[in-house]
Formats: structure tokens, C-alpha cells, sequence
């Protein structure tokens, strides 16, 4: 079972999901607050089997460019097409996860501040233990991983 800490969690955890993911989103949501996160659903806030995830998205990667001690955190049927309209808005390193170590080395050496998780693959005990690895790690300070968010934000 994933920590308790609650030191390491960010100030606002952004969550969104499609209909492809909805169901896990509102397991994970729970989860989210019972160990102490501020939880900001951007919906879907029902299930509805013809809503589009560019939408859900694009709300989460706005909310956490404008709040820069925040995480995102989406989910549809495979995580890769959050993954893409995320990274659509400026300040956003959005990266599809889909184990603990994926998860962690996004966040390590990508600095990402928005993961995606594919509801068809993940199981909720396995999507909390990614969900935490995320939330656990830093960013690393490393010039080679400095030097490249650089060079992310240049393509901005």
C-alpha cells in the first residue's frame, strides 16, 4: 500500500478523465483525499460514453500551468491521447506512465508535471502505486536534465 506522507504532496493535484477513464478517476479521486491531497476534479463529471478527452485534458495542463506547485494527473482508455492534447499548453511536460519506474523517471528526469494513465491497463491498486511513485519523486537537479527542460521550453 502506497505512504501516507502527506509532506510530499503537491499543493493541488488536477484530475480528468473521459469516459475511458472515468470510472478509475473517481476510485483514485477518494484515494487522493483520504491520504490529505487538495483534489481539483475537472470532470467528466458523469459517464458519458461520447465525451472527448482533448477537452478534460486541455483543462487539467491549463490549470497546471498557471499553478507551478501542482500535478496533473489524466486518465482515458490508453493515456496516449491526454498525453498529446496536454502537451498542446505551454508549460506543460505531460508523459504517459504505465508502471512505478515509468512513472518515476518521468518526474526525475523530466521534470513532468502531468502524467496520463491508460484505464484499460491499469488496475487501481497499480494506478496508486504510480500515482505515489509520481507524487514521491523530485525532480532532479542534474545539468543534463536541466540543460534539456531548457531546451523543451526554447521549442515553446
Amino acid at each position: 500500500m502506497p505512504n501516507k506522507n502527506t509532506q510530499q504532496l503537491p499543493s493541488t493535484i488536477f484530475l480528468g478523465a473521459d469516459h475511458g477513464g472515468f470510472e478509475l478517476k473517481e476510485q483514485l479521486k477518494k484515494w487522493l483525499e483520504q491520504i490529505g491531497a487538495k483534489v481539483v476534479d475537472c470532470g467528466a463529471f458523469e459517464l458519458d460514453s461520447t465525451d472527448d478527452y482533448p477537452l478534460f485534458a486541455a483543462q487539467v495542463a491549463q490549470k497546471v500551468a498557471s499553478n507551478s506547485d501542482s500535478l496533473g494527473m489524466l486518465i482515458c482508455r490508453s493515456g496516449g491521447g491526454m498525453t498529446i492534447a496536454a502537451n498542446k499548453i505551454r508549460g506543460i511536460r505531460a508523459v504517459e506512465v504505465f508502471d512505478v519506474r515509468s512513472a518515476v523517471h518521468a518526474r526525475e528526469h523530466n521534470h513532468a508535471n502531468v502524467i496520463s494513465l491508460g484505464g484499460d491497463y491499469l488496475k487501481y491498486r497499480e494506478a496508486q502505486s504510480v500515482i505515489q511513485a509520481f507524487i514521491d519523486t523530485q525532480p532532479s537537479n542534474d545539468q543534463r536534465h536541466l540543460r534539456r527542460i531548457d531546451q523543451i521550453k526554447q521549442l515553446e
